[in-house]
Parts: structure tokens; C-alpha cells; sequence
């Protein structure tokens, strides 16, 4: 039986694992801008966001504790902002199952964790960002239910 849970230090190095995963989907998409094999962030980092009570970290594992995918999270307060109403918004910066498992329902537990933690904390959104070069994760995001807040756009010069 899976289980989400906050993620804790000993999660690291299958967090570094994973990590890499997600940088080589960008990679393949847009070399131009992804190294890879790369990650995101080191070790030391991950330590540092794991203690943060505005990142919380989602980790889904199975029966034994082996991790099987991650939610990276982050609190974003709008208060007193010129143009924008004072809301909190729960940011998903990062989410990966492995490749190994994707398609068992690990991502959509994640997701769904990210939802109760965001309406527990009393936010009034959820948002995240998607790359056009994944279209298996935007189609994955429109099945949860998540829409078009904007769009960015480029040109390369």
C-alpha cells in the first residue's frame, strides 16, 4: 500500500534520483536550455527546503519506504500587493513519480495531497508551471482538473 507523507532527510538521495529523471524529460524537450543529467538542487539544498515550513514536500512511498515520487511545494502570500488581492496560493514547484511506476496512480495521490494540504493551510489556489516539451504532464494536470491560468511564451534569438 502506498502512503503520502511529508518528506524527511533520509528521502535525499531517492529525492537526487528522482530529480535527475525530471531534469533528463526537460533535456530531451529543450537541450537549449536543460543540462543534463543535472538536478535541480544538492543535496545541502534539499536539506535546507525540508526544514522550511513554506516548502512543504510531499513523498509518496510504498510498504517498504521506498520513495516512489515527490511533490515539491511552496506557500506564496499576496498580501498588500499593489495589484494583486491578498490570497495564499499553494505553488507545486516540482512533481515526479518514477519513471518505472508512472500511469499507478503515485502522481495523482501526490496531487491530491498537495489539494488537502493546500486547503488545510487555507489557500485559495493551486497553481504550477508545465513545459510544452511534456505533454504527457499537461495532459496528466488537465486530468486533475487544473486549467490555464497564463500562458509563456518566447522566441528564441
Amino acid at each position: 500500500m502506498n502512503t503520502v507523507r511529508r518528506a524527511v532527510e533520509a528521502d535525499i538521495p531517492s529525492i537526487l534520483r528522482l530529480l535527475v529523471q525530471v531534469d533528463m524529460v526537460h533535456h530531451n524537450g529543450r537541450p537549449d536550455l536543460f543540462k543534463g543529467p543535472a538536478t535541480k538542487y544538492t543535496a545541502a539544498q534539499l536539506r535546507g527546503i525540508l526544514a522550511d515550513a513554506d516548502r512543504p514536500v510531499f513523498a509518496c512511498v510504498n510498504g517498504q519506504n521506498a520513495l516512489l515520487g515527490y511533490a515539491f511545494c511552496v506557500l506564496i502570500r499576496h498580501e498588500n500587493d499593489n495589484i494583486l488581492t491578498d490570497i495564499k496560493t499553494l505553488y507545486i514547484d516540482d512533481l515526479c513519480v518514477d519513471e518505472a511506476i508512472r500511469g499507478q496512480g503515485v502522481g495523482r495521490a501526490l496531487y491530491e495531497a498537495a489539494v488537502d494540504y493546500a486547503r488545510s493551510a487555507g489557500c485559495y489556489n493551486l497553481t504550477l508551471n508545465v513545459w510544452t516539451c511534456n505533454p504527457a504532464a499537461v495532459r496528466f494536470y488537465e486530468k486533475c482538473g487544473l486549467v490555464p491560468q497564463k500562458i509563456g511564451m518566447e522566441t528564441i534569438l
